[in-house]
This record gives C-alpha cells, sequence and structure tokens, in this order.
C-alpha cells in the first residue's frame, strides 16, 4: 500500500524531533554522571555522627573551695596540653612561688591532686588565686584553676581535667592511636580531637571549619602545622 506523501512528511518530521530529543537526553545524562563523578572526587563532608559526639565526660561544676577539693577523690588528666603553668608550692607555709615557673602540665597528663587552696599571687595582688596541689619526682607545685574575690569564685576545673581515664571515654579509638598519644605524636588520619591530646592545643590558621582547616600547635616548643579534611590529618609539616 502506497503511503500518503502528506503522512510520510510529517512521519519524517516527528522521527527527526524524536532523534534530537533522544540525543539532547543522552548529552545529559552524559553530563549528569560527568558531575557526578566529580562530586565524587571532591572531599565530602560527613553528616554521620562518630562515635566521639556520644562521649559525654563528667563535670564536678565546682563552685567554692570545698566543692573543688572533691579534685582529689579521683586522679585527673590534663586536657589542653602545653597551656597550664605550675609553680613550686610549699605544703607547710600554704604558698606558691609565683616568681619561677616550673614548667608547664603536658597534654593527658596524670595527676593526683593533693589539696585545693588560695594564694595570692604578685601580678593579681586584688584576687586570690585558687590552685591544685600535686607532687610531681617528689615534690610539690600548684596549677591555677581559678580565683576568688571578695567571696565571689570562678572555678574552671572542668575546662582544665578530665575526672575520668580518657583512654575509657574514648576506648572506640584504635590502639595505633592511642600508642602515638602517649608518645605525644600525631600520624595522618587523626583526628583535631586526637591530635590536641597528643599535642596540645592548636591556633587555627586561616579560615576553615572544624575539621576542614589548618591549625598551627606550639606543641611544647616542636612546632607543627597540621591540615584536616573531613576531620582527619591529611598533611602534617613541622615547623610554620
Amino acid at each position: 500500500m502506497a503511503i500518503d506523501p502528506e503522512f510520510q512528511k510529517k512521519l519524517q518530521v516527528f522521527l527527526a524531533l524524536a532523534i534530537v530529543v533522544a540525543g539532547g537526553r543522552a548529552a545529559y545524562i552524559v553530563y549528569e554522571r560527568g558531575e557526578a563523578l566529580k562530586d565524587e572526587a571532591k572531599p565530602k563532608r560527613e553528616t554521620v555522627l562518630k562515635a566521639d559526639y556520644y562521649v559525654t565526660p563528667k563535670k564536678l561544676h565546682a563552685y567554692d573551695l570545698k566543692s573543688a577539693r572533691q579534685l582529689t577523690a579521683q586522679p585527673v588528666w590534663v586536657k589542653v596540653g602545653y597551656q597550664l603553668t605550675y609553680y613550686p608550692y610549699d605544703r607547710e607555709r600554704h604558698k606558691a612561688d609565683f616568681g619561677h615557673e616550673a614548667g608547664t602540665l603536658l597534654p593527658l597528663q596524670k595527676l593526683a591532686v593533693q589539696d585545693v587552696v588560695m594564694d595570692v599571687s604578685p601580678q593579681a595582688p586584688g584576687m586570690k588565686q585558687v590552685l591544685a596541689s600535686f607532687a610531681l619526682a617528689g615534690k610539690t607545685y600548684g596549677v591555677p584553676i581559678g580565683a576568688e574575690k571578695g567571696g565571689d569564685f570562678k572555678i574552671y576545673s572542668d575546662d582544665i581535667f578530665f575526672i575520668e581515664d580518657p583512654r575509657d571515654l574514648y576506648r572506640h579509638w584504635p590502639a595505633d592511636v592511642w600508642k602515638k598519644i602517649d608518645a605525644h605524636e600525631v600520624q595522618a588520619g587523626m583526628s583535631e580531637l586526637q591530635a590536641g591530646f597528643a599535642i596540645g592545643m592548636g591556633i587555627p590558621q586561616g579560615s576553615g571549619d572544624y575539621g576542614w582547616r589548618t591549625l598551627r600547635y606550639p606543641n611544647g616548643g616542636k612546632r607543627l602545622a597540621i591540615t584536616f579534611q573531613n576531620d582527619k590529618a591529611v598533611e602534617i609539616k613541622a615547623g610554620w
């Protein structure tokens, strides 16, 4: 049967349009897949909560000298290393030698607090320093953990110490990570928190969100710059 010329013309136009549409759709699919591959190649910011976020360390909420003395009930561990200066302390005279710095507490250093006392620092004669005293290598020292003025106390022990063993709090961390932390060393793949436990507090360099930035670590004089992506150390450089 002969095909009507008019119908044949319309059919050809329809087929041509169908080919154009199909070709355009195929090109769009290829484009979408290309963009998806590009996105996969980029570092992604995870939204899944890590086990670290569920850790809730206990706090004392100390508000005066008596409540702060709860620090003597168990060992404590230093939260922020290389930041807290401690001084020789005479237990008999109840006096700290603020004129002679004895050192700075190390990251996660374990201490047995013997007492919480008050003393006046020459640098701040108008207020009293609240000190946690502890023994180290056979000598007694005091580290400031707050202040008192006119009967008003400001105690910062919850920001200074863990009162639970961090190894129990973060028992889900791998053994090799804890080995580095104990040695005050860092390695690729460590999170910001793990690096802080190992070498103390870092100072942000430029802008960037937590886990997506570069931090400078004084590290007790052994300076390091660490770049994090997705809260993992991807570049570790000596010096600044």
